[in-house]
């Protein structure tokens, strides 16, 4: 019998999957352990490959997102066919809406009776450009119906669904409409969704992403999800105040933008965070690092820093921890995240097992995840894992600032720029000295300002000597 191929779980944080590519097209044999799609997660792209072999029928498209363990194709052996699914008509809804809801339909809208050429769950015939236009305008291409030939999905298709698509306005009640619109309009599909799920739209905050600020299905959803991951809502569904000017242009608050914001903010939620600040000399770094000029490897000063705070780390395991429900978890591997910033936001893979590694195998591995990470190539095992977090501002500058730990992790390290400075000598001369700012946020529920304190000391001491490091 036919074997659902559904979006597989890469990793332990992953929910969800967004379809990029299929490597392979509709109806191909494939072999156990072929790759036959490239899968976009918060932060990383990867490919995916089949654990059973027979004939691919593809139901995924490129573009939609998926939660893991959607069905988004099916294996068939020889001479099977993949099931039929029933499809409700699109009149057939016959739900009431709450009284609250009224509907207006605007003229022009589609005719019920016509089936949207994704609505079977098979393989959707769109142009490129037409899942790009769903993509900025935020339609579901699945509903879309197809004018082009054999029912294929056009831009113009996109754009007349989306003028068409039914729009609700729901009142705001006067004790809640405080910096807020008299009314919020919301799709037909996201008004269900609420009244489904108990969710008043005209008390509920939720960010409509979509271009016409219309809530949508996906912008109900998201917001149950954040609910239920977090216990609070994401900033998108926090109060915001009343626009003070027509926006030039709004970006969207999803993908990596949207993950980062999410989770900052629910770090900043759930711990204590406090920050402290402390001064390093860096001569015997610096000497170290002149007298390798020539070599094969030259770490730079951050490979130091992440060396360093691996080393002490096992000194201090209780940064090295987590907070769980059981209480403070000390971990066993030291495993050190380098955030890297992009254009588009930040990632943060990992060095695993950085305690038991050399400053020259550490220097190669922090300039592959680099490349990797800048060039979209990351893989998961390179982003997961973390316990620990180093972040660099240097290059830009800064001395000193107050980095955000991130989640579940119980500390961050940042690194300001290695700069000029002067010290007193024992004779009460002044000599020149470099020296660097390190910036560690803790969650003061794990551990005190004192061990705080102690711990960036260590480091301190490790970098006086990094004939130690190697």
């Amino acid at each position: 019998m036919p074997t659902e191929f559904n979006m597989p779980k890469l990793g332990l944080t992953m929910e969800e999957g967004t379809i990029i590519e299929w490597m392979v097209v509709d109806g191909t044999e494939v072999a156990p352990g072929s790759a036959v799609l490239m899968v976009e997660t918060d932060k990383v792209e990867t490919e995916v490959e089949i654990s059973d072999g027979g004939r691919l029928h593809i139901v995924g498209t490129v573009g939609s997102t998926y939660r893991c363990g959607e069905r988004i194709g099916w294996i068939l052996a020889p001479g099977e066919a993949p099931p039929v699914e029933a499809v409700a008509a699109l009149a057939a809804v016959t739900t009431a809406l709450p009284a609250s809801v009224v509907a207006s339909v605007p003229i022009g809208a589609v005719t019920p009776v016509m089936v949207p050429a994704g609505a079977s769950g098979g393989r959707l015939l769109a142009s490129p450009f037409a899942h790009k236009r769903a993509e900025e305008l935020g339609v579901n291409i699945r509903s879309v119906v197809g004018t082009g030939p054999g029912g294929r999905i056009v831009s113009e298709d996109v754009e007349q669904a989306q003028r068409a698509a039914p729009v609700f306005s729901v009142a705001v009640p006067a004790s809640a409409a405080a910096g807020r619109k008299a009314t919020v309009t919301a799709t037909f599909a996201a008004t269900e969704l609420a009244r489904l799920l108990g969710i008043d739209l005209g008390r509920t905050p939720i960010l409509a992403t979509a271009p016409d600020g219309r809530i949508s299905r996906q912008d109900v959803a998201d917001h149950v999800r954040a609910i239920i991951a977090n216990g609070a809502p994401t900033p998108a569904a926090s109060s915001f105040a009343a626009l003070m000017q027509e926006p030039a242009s709004v970006i969207p608050m999803r993908g990596m933008r949207g993950t980062i914001a999410t989770r900052m903010r629910a770090s900043l939620q759930d711990m204590a965070q406090l920050t402290l600040m402390m001064d390093v000399d860096m001569d015997a770094v610096v000497a170290h690092r002149t007298a390798l000029k020539g070599a094969a490897v030259v770490p730079g000063y951050t490979d130091y820093v992440i060396a360093a705070a691996a080393r002490a780390l096992r000194e201090h395991p209780r940064v090295n921890s987590q907070v769980t429900a059981d209480g403070i978890a000390l971990l066993p591997r030291v495993n050190v995240g380098m955030a890297v910033a992009l254009d588009e936001g930040l990632v943060v893979p990992v060095v695993h097992d950085a305690d038991q590694l050399s400053l020259d195998t550490i220097s190669a591995h922090t300039t592959r995840l680099a490349a990797a990470a800048r060039s979209g190539t990351l893989k998961l095992p390179d982003m997961e894992g973390g316990t620990f977090s180093v972040t660099a501002l240097g290059s830009f500058g800064v001395d000193g600032f107050t980095p955000v730990i991130n989640p579940p992790n119980a500390a961050i390290l940042g690194v300001g720029r290695l700069r000029d400075d002067v010290a007193w000598t024992d004779n009460g001369t002044i000599r020149r000295v470099k020296r660097l700012t390190l910036s560690l946020t803790w969650d003061h529920r794990v551990f005190d300002g004192a061990p705080a304190a102690e711990f960036v000391r260590t480091i301190c001491r490790l970098l006086d000597d990094p004939s130690t490091l190697s």
